[in-house]
């Protein structure tokens, strides 16, 4: 734990979002073909390995389409200018499809609460998306944990009210996004106030920044290096916001998503993901979207009981 802290400490930017379970999904986007750019597909590590290709699950290797899905959380997954999805995920995506020797087909679902039930339904084979690993999650599908990331508070630019913690959020109007990580925090945090946090729930990320940015809502809880990227970039309905870095609450992982009866895509996954790792391909990838200090340096499956709350 302390080893995080001080990664943490080192200043990040980007990532976010969690879930447990919903009723019903999105209907989300279309599924987008992911190539990859000349800077990822040149890295050591990415390419074609025959082995974890063979490891596959015998109807991805007919198909040769590994289908996935994502919700957007800038920089983790989210549309550049002309439109097309881009980001840390979008580039481990692309690379996992030169080493496992498939395309991978990208599709925004819309909300992050749709992640969780399309993989249970089948709908897609696997999740890349900054989704936070928990204890709970992992009765209903199987995590990767391929990164780390932290819990933070947003507000409006120069925190005209002053919060300080999750104590300050008392009496206030938070805005989460429907059935995730951070939205249980606030509900456990307003139990404790003896003026009850206004929680407003939204299904959609950037729905809840820009309740936030409008003066709707008078701050949101969210994935730290999602807020710190926000805040350094003020890009899309995060204009005008601000992250309190010094805030760092639930320090634990990002993970990809497989369903449980599925363990031949979640082991070539991993072993997918660990050669990027041990390459330097995956350090680079961090890098780039200014993720360094997330890195994991081992890959792991279900291991977020690894990880204190606080």
């Amino acid at each position: 734990m302390m080893r995080i802290q001080k990664i943490l400490k080192a200043g990040v930017a980007g990532a976010m979002v969690t879930l447990i379970a919903a009723p019903a999904y999105a209907a989300g986007g279309a599924a987008e073909k992911m190539t990859a750019d000349a800077d990822v597909a040149k890295l050591p590590g990415v390419v074609l390995t025959q082995k974890l290709a063979d490891g596959l699950p015998p109807s991805i290797k007919s198909s040769g389409v590994l289908k996935v899905a994502t919700d957007l959380t800038p920089p983790i997954s989210f549309h550049g200018e002309d439109g097309k999805l881009i980001g840390i995920d979008a580039d481990i995506a692309a690379a996992l499809g030169v080493i496992l020797g498939v395309d991978v087909e990208m599709t925004d679902v819309g909300a992050g609460a749709a992640i969780v039930p399309s993989i249970l339904a089948k709908r897609f084979d696997i999740s890349i998306s900054g989704i936070n690993d928990d204890p709970e999650l992992e009765k209903q599908v199987d995590v990767i944990d391929y990164m780390y990331d932290a819990t933070t508070i947003m507000t409006i630019k120069d925190n005209p009210l002053v919060i300080k913690g999750m104590e300050d959020l008392c009496g206030k109007k938070v805005a989460v996004p429907v059935g995730t990580f951070q939205a249980k925090m606030v509900e456990a945090a307003s139990a404790k106030c003896a003026t009850p946090v206004n929680i407003m729930s939204i299904p959609k990320m950037p729905d809840v920044l820009q309740a936030v940015r409008t003066g709707r809502a008078d701050a949101t809880v969210n994935g730290y290096a999602t807020s710190v990227y926000t805040t350094e970039h003020q890009s899309g309905n995060g204009k005008g916001l601000q992250a309190l870095p010094d805030i760092r609450l639930a320090v634990g992982y990002l993970g990809m998503l497989t369903a449980k009866d599925n363990p031949q895509l979640r082991d070539s996954v991993v072993a997918a993901l660990q050669q990027m790792v041990d390459s330097g391909a995956y350090e680079t990838i961090m890098k780039k979207w200014s993720l360094g200090p997330l890195a994991v340096k081992t890959v792991k499956v279900n291991d977020a009981a690894s990880m204190p709350a606080d």
